[in-house]
């Protein structure tokens, strides 16, 4: 056989092999060059690819009319505070609770008094319980076959350091607060994937033997010894990660020049907690939600979206967007920051700290379009909460609407607008999901709407990812 028959016979045996493998909805022959019509001799389609193959695409799409100076003036603004930076972890959420708190306690004091709470000794007991919340789901499911989706939920996540406002309200509620400089960040909280990993790892070991301990119908009293011993390894590796959580330590509080206030005084972390919140946080809110695809005006609960077994599921009542710009208004005109979450990555200028549907056209890019509206990105897992920040301050025009709005990040004070984002209103209506607002700024019919019975949804709904 001569080289050119080789090449043939080679060419036929590709076709053959290709044909045979693309039954029922594979790409065959025919298909690929139907795909394959392209004006191969398009020069602007080549330079394209030139300049693609050589540059960032958010480069090449950025929209130069839209690069112009970003206007950071606001007609209604909260007191500035510092800029935290939550470093290589999930804990936004925590980052964004604080701020609401620490800033609630400035403006009770007349924005003489700063204070710092740490995230390091927060962080330590949401793992603890997010690890008996763990395993005492997988007693409760151990019945079910280990492939039940519920079953499959507990060992697909474990352990995590994303969350919402929730977990703020509950872990603060039980194991209180201490000071940034009693307990600061450990290396480990910063860079959470490592220790995040192997906890993750011992837990779901942890959980395979408890299966088995209600297999062999082990009594409940033994099985429950047997998850204290498990959470005491679990303990134990937080406290050589994070560090010993304190119980009691001295404090001063300092003005916001820095200077001590007063005497300092021992304190446990509950007293420290009533002393700087004033009382417990479940109870004083209600978070709200934009969800086009379900029905407004109802209350939503998340099964097992929480952060203590014993504390509260996410509970939201579902609004359209100009009803929660309406409460996040009357929250910010009177002084008060909120907890918001968005899907940040979504049209983000980084350099310039704005968010707006114009920074980029992707469209005109690859000569197509990206069509889905909120519902759609939503149900197809396009977008969804992937980030939380503190609502600070709106800009109004003349009729009082939204123009743009501000938060406060947890970047760094160095990114974007000196630690915060800019957003357009158009664009906080499309990648804005939840809002935090206490019951003070939400009308009565809103708030007997919250208390209504609320429809139990699956934590795999595309829309309920953790806020990291």
């Amino acid at each position: 056989m001569n080289h050119r028959t080789t090449i043939l016979a080679l060419g036929m045996s590709v076709a053959l092999n290709m044909g045979a493998q693309t039954r029922n909805g594979g790409i065959s022959q025919q298909m690929l060059d139907d795909i394959r019509k392209v004006e191969t001799g398009n020069t602007a389609g080549k330079a394209l690819f030139n300049a693609i193959a050589a540059n960032s695409i958010d480069d090449l799409a950025k929209n130069h009319a839209n690069q112009g100076a970003v206007d950071t003036h606001f007609s209604v603004e909260t007191a500035s505070q510092s800029i935290a930076d939550q470093k290589s972890s999930g804990r936004c959420w925590m980052f964004s609770g604080f701020n609401v708190l620490r800033a609630n306690f400035a403006k009770e004091h007349g924005d003489s008094l700063n204070v710092e709470f740490s995230h390091d000794y927060l962080f330590f007991y949401d793992q603890l319980e997010k690890a008996n919340l763990m395993l005492q789901g997988v007693i409760d499911c151990a019945s079910k076959p280990i492939d039940d989706p519920r079953v499959q939920f507990f060992f697909k996540n474990p352990i995590g350091d994303g969350g919402t406002f929730c977990g703020v309200a509950d872990l603060a509620d039980k194991y209180g607060l201490v000071p940034k400089s009693v307990m600061p960040e450990t290396y480990s909280a910063e860079n959470t994937s490592r220790m995040s990993r192997l906890v993750a790892s011992k837990l779901r070991e942890f959980g395979l033997e408890l299966r088995d301990m209600v297999a062999k119908g082990k009594n409940g009293k033994a099985i429950a010894e047997r998850k204290t011993q498990m959470l005491t390894t679990v303990y134990n590796m937080l406290c050589l990660t994070l560090g010993q959580p304190v119980s009691e330590f001295t404090y001063v509080f300092k003005d916001k020049n820095g200077k001590a206030v007063g005497e300092p005084r021992k304190y446990t972390p509950m007293e420290f907690f009533r002393e700087t919140v004033g009382g417990p946080v479940n109870g004083t809110f209600i978070m709200v939600m934009n969800d086009p695809r379900r029905p407004f005006h109802k209350t939503y609960e998340v099964e097992y979206d929480r952060h203590t077994y014993d504390g509260h599921n996410w509970k939201y009542l579902n609004l359209p967007m100009d009803e929660i710009a309406a409460l996040a208004i009357a929250s910010l005109k009177d002084g008060r920051k909120l907890y918001s979450s968005y899907d940040v990555g979504k049209q983000l200028d980084r350099k310039r700290g704005l968010l707006d549907l114009n920074n980029y056209d992707y469209g005109s890019l690859f000569s197509t379009t990206f069509g889905m509206d909120k519902a759609q990105r939503i149900a197809t897992f396009d977008s969804g909460s992937t980030h939380a920040m503190t609502l600070a301050a709106v800009d109004l025009d003349a009729d009082g609407k939204p123009v743009k709005w501000k938060v406060e990040n947890s970047w760094g004070p160095d990114y974007g607008q000196r630690g915060c984002l800019i957003m357009t209103d158009s664009w906080f209506n499309e990648y804005m999901f939840r809002l935090v607002v206490d019951k003070k700024y939400v009308p009565e019919n809103l708030l007997k709407e919250y208390e209504q019975k609320a429809v139990m949804v699956m934590p795999e709904d595309p829309l309920f990812q953790m806020d990291e």
